[in-house]
């Protein structure tokens, strides 16, 4: 797809792609498969740069998440880590109410001290609770101030259906949380830590002398998939979330509320299958690079670059890439001092007559007001116009 971006006398300009490979059908719609049925109390199937949502259900409904709890645990953690609070290496002595926690367990032992690090990938590999507690004691002296941290963190990325008590995801009155909440975290994740996110991908898990695997089986079926989570508890049922990429596109799935470690499993399998066999995702426009260049009055300089501060990123039906259509709106009489950041137009993209993405367009750099002289000709050249 070539996209033109030189739009003179700030009029709209319009890309039409040519139609090289598929069409939509005679109705002007494009026709997509049903998304599968998959036997699960909520699920959500969704795209990792668009945000995208290919698959639903109850995707909003509030949820016990059992140990999916500890995505965002260790979400904290990598918080802490990234702004010095803590290190990988730093000792942690486990208290005795971490080595009594009940539940799935690292195998920490009392008084004894054990790296973050270790700690880390006991958490996400071998589910420990006990190790999840002693980390939490850690960051905040106890469970119950480590929830109020959760809690901020999840407000911030827009986790408004949700609320945490303790780390681990042991059942609590007021522990709960989405599929769709669960998936703004792992994206979140993903995209904040991708250094520390390549133990989601390790099979098992040695310390103490005891070798546990990771209960994410599709990490055995399918080598795409690289994370996340699972969970059960007797409320929650079995859980998972799981992230696979292939090629350039990666694919998140929560799946809550199935009958078995192999339901679980088979079900987000399907979902990411039908979301792969089905879907692309492209990168349309890069963040910061000018889409157009404005006219602007009365400035230290007569161009204006405008832009997205964001990747643009689509995801389509397949065959459908050369179909898409990018409608480009820059403002006229853009008039000196202007802030970097500031909104001066939108780009709109569509696919069959149905908007699939519409980002407002900003200035990617500031200019300051011109000089008497400046101000005075583009007085008189705006009166021509």
């Amino acid at each position: 797809m070539k996209i033109f971006t030189n739009i003179r006398n700030y009029s709209i300009f319009i890309i039409a792609l040519s139609m090289i490979m598929g069409s939509a059908s005679a109705t002007g719609k494009i026709l997509i498969p049903a998304a599968p049925s998959v036997a699960a109390s909520s699920y959500i199937l969704l795209d990792f740069n668009s945000g995208k949502v290919l698959a639903e259900k109850n995707a909003d409904l509030r949820l016990a998440p059992a140990s999916l709890t500890k995505i965002m645990t260790v979400y904290v953690i990598f918080r802490e880590l990234e702004s010095g609070h803590l290190l990988l290496d730093e000792k942690v002595t486990i208290s005795k109410k971490a080595w009594q926690t009940p539940g799935s367990r690292m195998f920490v032992e009392v008084n004894k001290q054990v790296s973050i690090e270790d700690l880390l990938q006991g958490v996400i590999i071998q589910s420990g609770n006990d190790a999840s507690v002693a980390l939490a004691e850690h960051v905040a002296g106890d469970e119950a101030t480590f929830a109020a941290m959760m809690n901020q963190h999840a407000e911030r990325l827009g986790m408004l259906s949700s609320h945490f008590e303790n780390s681990m995801g042991l059942p609590s009155e007021n522990h709960y949380t989405t599929a769709s909440d669960l998936a703004k975290l792992t994206i979140a994740v993903i995209k904040e830590f991708p250094d520390y996110y390549r133990w989601d991908s390790k099979k098992e898990f040695t310390f103490n002398n005891i070798t546990q695997p990771n209960r994410n089986k599709l990490l055995w079926r399918d080598k795409s998939v690289d994370g996340v989570k699972t969970g059960y508890t007797e409320e929650a049922g079995y859980c998972m979330v799981a992230s696979a990429k292939r090629e350039e596109m990666r694919l998140i799935s929560v799946v809550m509320g199935t009958s078995s470690a192999n339901a679980r499993a088979n079900e987000s399998q399907t979902l990411l299958n039908y979301g792969f066999r089905f879907f692309e995702t492209h990168k349309l426009y890069g963040a910061g690079k000018a889409l157009s260049e404005a006219r602007i009055w009365k400035g230290d300089s007569k161009k204006l670059p405008i832009g997205l501060a964001d990747d643009l990123y689509v995801t389509i039906p397949r065959r459908h890439y050369n179909d898409l259509k990018a409608e480009i709106k820059v403002d006229k009489k853009i008039t000196a001092p202007v802030k970097e950041g500031a909104v001066f137009g939108s780009v709109n993209v569509s696919l069959a007559g149905d908007v699939i993405a519409d980002k407002p367009l900003i200035a990617l750099k500031t200019v300051n007001q011109g000089s008497i002289i400046d101000k005075l000709y583009d007085e008189a050249m705006l009166m021509l116009e």
